[in-house]
């Protein structure tokens, strides 16, 4: 058990992560090894992102203080919550590929929710799966100038085969 000292030294911590944040994605990690952990913490701090597992009820008085209603009782395991100064489509995505990684775990059942500090909005477990599933900026952005530039080329290519029939 923690002393008073500790859990104000954690609250602290997590009041000046809270400061810097745009995004806060949190999931149950219970039952998670630490060298999982360990994993995952590496790769959101190249995002500029830390997880912070932290007591419930702390997490709780932290997010009340900040205005952000979140349920922290919703889950009978630890809560981790990963505070972010990327947006939210970009933090999304690492967590819920790390949750889907791990065996016998579903990332739709560990992800709780998330809240978009900026604008000021919870985001349901669902949604925050289905941002994380979503490929990369890049991709989706040559996905559409295919869609974009596949009539264009059809209709050069009927242009040009048509000139070879008339010449």
């Amino acid at each position: 058990m923690k002393s008073k000292t500790q859990k104000q030294t954690e609250l602290k911590k997590g009041k000046d992560l809270l400061e810097k944040s745009q995004t806060l994605v949190f999931a149950d990690f219970g039952n998670i090894t630490v060298n999982d952990l360990k994993k995952l913490r590496r790769e959101l701090l190249s995002l500029d992102s830390n997880l912070v597992v932290i007591k419930k009820r702390l997490l709780a008085i932290l997010l009340k203080e900040k205005g952000i209603e979140f349920d922290t009782r919703a889950t009978k395991s630890s809560v981790g919550a990963v505070f972010s100064t990327k947006h939210f489509e970009e933090i999304c995505g690492p967590v819920v590929k790390f949750l889907s990684s791990l065996e016998n775990i579903k990332a739709s059942e560990r992800i709780l929710g998330g809240y978009d500090v900026v604008g000021n909005t919870a985001l349901e477990a669902e949604k925050v799966v289905l941002v994380g599933n979503l490929p990369p900026r890049e991709i989706i952005l040559g996905q559409l100038f295919g869609m974009i530039s596949a009539p264009i080329s059809s209709l050069l290519y009927l242009l040009q085969e048509k000139s070879k029939v008339v010449a």
